[in-house]
This record gives C-alpha cells, structure tokens and sequence, in this order.
C-alpha cells in the first residue's frame, strides 16, 4: 500500500486485501505474485502467499485480510485515483463477501477519493453487485450495515448512507486478449457502475471492442456481437439489434505491454487499433507503456533486433535472413510475411518509454456530476 506510486493511471494503491491466484495468460509475469515471493515474502501481508515453481515464485490461492490498512483512504485528506488491492483481487474465489462489504463502506466513506476497482473474476463482481447476500440483503444495505459496524467499533466517526452504485467507485476488467475479453466485458457491462474500463495489460494479442461476442438477446444459442465503446449489439451479419438496457458502455481502455525479465512483446498494431476505435467513438484512451519490449532502439546497432509478428509470434531477425535463415521457412510457411512483421528490441520499459506513435495518451474518461 502506498501513498504515490509508478502506475501512471493511478495516484495511490491500497491493499485491504491482498493473494490471488493464476486464471490467464496474463497472470504469468505478475509483478506482485513476484514481489510477494521474493522482496515482501516475510512481509506479515505477503508471507505464506505464494510457492515456489520453476518459473519462480507462484500465488498459491491463500488470501490475507488486512485489517490495519482498512481505513487508510479515510486518513488520506487529498482527493486522489486510488488502485484497490492493487496486490490481489477484491473478487478473487476465496475473499468472503463481507469481507467485500467492507471495503465497499470504507469506498463509500470516502467520497472525495475515486477508486479503481479492477478485476479478472468479472462474473463474480456482478453477482456482488446485482444479487442479494446470503441474508437476503440488497447489496446497498449490506454495504451500510458493514459501515455502521465500523462506526460501532470505533474505526470510523460515523456511517454514512451511500448512494448505489458509489458514485466515486470505477469498476474495471482486466483483458489480455480477445478471448479474455469476450468473457470479461459483457459481466462488466451488465454491472451497474459510475465509470466502466479495461486494462488490456499486459497486451498479449489483438482485441476489437467493437466484436465483443456474446450470446443473442432474443435467439437462443446464437451469438452476437457488441461493440462495448457504444452499446450498440449486432448480429453476425452486422445489422443492429436490440443491445443492453440503456446502452451501457465502456468509459476508458488503459492499454500497456508487459514489463519484466521474461516480458512478451506486444506488436504495435495491436495498441494503434484500439486507440482508432477508441477515437472514433469517443472512449477515452490511456497508453500505459510499452514494457520491456519497444518499436524502435535509442540509436541505431545499439540492441539485437527481432521481428514480431501480427499473431505474437517472435523471430530473431537474423533467423529471417535470405536466402538460409534458421527460421525463414517456418515464417513463410506461417504465413508471416514482411508486412505482418514488426521490428521490435529489448530496450527495457524507461527507453522504451510511454509514447504511441509521438504521442502520450492519458485520456481520462468524463465522470457524471
């Protein structure tokens, strides 16, 4: 937990909460599964959260409660972007709900704070923050329940009734990939939220927010497509049907390439698209970084140059030379012909820096009054 920090989309994290567990292709270079396993092991917050696999240290599943962090953001005065539980997942399988319900009270005590909520258990989010609890308490009331047994306790001055959804709470989504987001965004859309974004970080393939497939409203195992930077639903055939009640959508999309040692590289076609989308429908957009991996090197020779392909494949380039590069036949047979390959070097994520083609994105969306 900390006041300030290096994430560039946030101004403070809070760790209420912190363990996990691996569900995708982009938990495998987490940079805090690897800090709890290493630098923070001993840590009372970290011990015991982690094992150790070959590719080092891995979340085990364990989840830990951190109550002396709780109230934190209640002791910060200056309004600030807060990242919650930016070391696990609020809605990890393992985290009680009234668990939840109490960081929701502590969110909801502090209005002058905006919290970033983001997740990979999407599904479990919205039956938070759509079903009743197993007392057959409307969220809402649970959440004041929590935070009248806070005040009860001493930890806050007095509860407060909250407003549902908080107004001061962003709900995100983490996607990796198309597939991630095909299973992500239509339970985030359909979660009653003030602000709605996915973070495609780390970017590990192409996704089109525009063809997010979900199931048709009307026909019965026949899928669609939403485009979640509008609302709008299409069948397969592209004519607009009847979409999601009050067109909910997308508000911003944080895009970045992995950072770390054993980082994957994200090609730059991937990110420019999602930026073209965004800009054409008016979704803010914020390009996080490029990681490890960047398009271009600080002066020419100075770092080995590889080539990327569109679908992440990755070659030495000296593999591709003509006419006998060791990899040259296998591009050709794959299909990664010279206008699906981009050079790439591994300039480590301060060179490779936070521009998109010359330029810094940091859009953020527009929050309702």
């Amino acid at each position: 937990m900390a006041d300030g920090t290096h994430i560039e989309w946030t101004d403070a994290t809070w760790n209420p909460i912190t363990g996990c567990s691996i569900v995708s292709p982009g938990c495998t270079n987490c940079y805090a599964m690897k800090l709890a396993g290493t630098r923070l092991q001993n840590h009372p917050s970290r011990a015991g959260l982690t094992v150790e696999s070959k590719s080092g240290p891995v979340w085990n599943g364990q989840i830990r409660f951190n109550e002396q962090w709780l109230d934190q953001p209640l002791r910060w005065k200056k309004p600030r972007r807060i990242f919650v539980c930016a070391h696990g997942d609020l809605f990890a399988d393992g985290v009680p709900d009234e668990w939840i319900d109490r960081v929701f009270a502590v969110m909801a005590l502090a209005p002058h704070h905006t919290f970033q909520v983001l997740t990979k258990r999407a599904a479990r989010m919205r039956k938070y923050l759509t079903e009743r609890d197993a007392r057959q308490r409307w969220r809402k009331d649970a959440v004041e329940v929590a935070g009248m047994n806070m005040a009860m306790n001493g930890m806050v001055a007095q509860a407060r009734a909250t407003t549902w959804p908080l107004p001061n709470v962003w709900l995100g989504v983490s996607a990796e990939d198309q597939k991630r987001a095909d299973e992500r965004v239509p339970d985030l859309l359909y979660t009653p939220a003030a602000i709605r974004f996915v973070s495609a970080e780390p970017l590990l393939g192409p996704i089109d927010f525009r063809r997010i497939s979900v199931n048709h409203p009307t026909y019965c195992g026949v899928l669609a497509h939403l485009d979640a930077l509008t609302g709008q639903m299409f069948d397969l055939g592209g004519t607009p049907i009847d979409g999601l009640v009050e067109r909910t959508r997308l508000h911003q999309i944080i895009v970045g390439g992995e950072s770390g040692a054993n980082a994957r590289p994200m090609h730059p076609a991937w990110p420019g698209a999602i930026h073209n989308h965004c800009s054409a429908a008016g979704t803010a957009f914020f390009f996080k970084q490029w990681g490890l991996w960047g398009p271009s090197e600080p002066r020419a020779g100075s770092h080995e140059q590889f080539a990327l392909a569109i679908d992440g494949t990755l070659y030495r380039s000296v593999d591709l030379a003509y006419p006998d590069g060791a990899r040259r036949a296998a591009a050709i047979r794959a299909g990664h012909d010279q206008a699906q390959l981009h050079a790439m070097y591994r300039v480590g994520k301060r060179l490779s820096g936070r521009l998109l083609d010359g330029v810094e994105y940091s859009e953020q969306p527009q929050v309702r009054s």
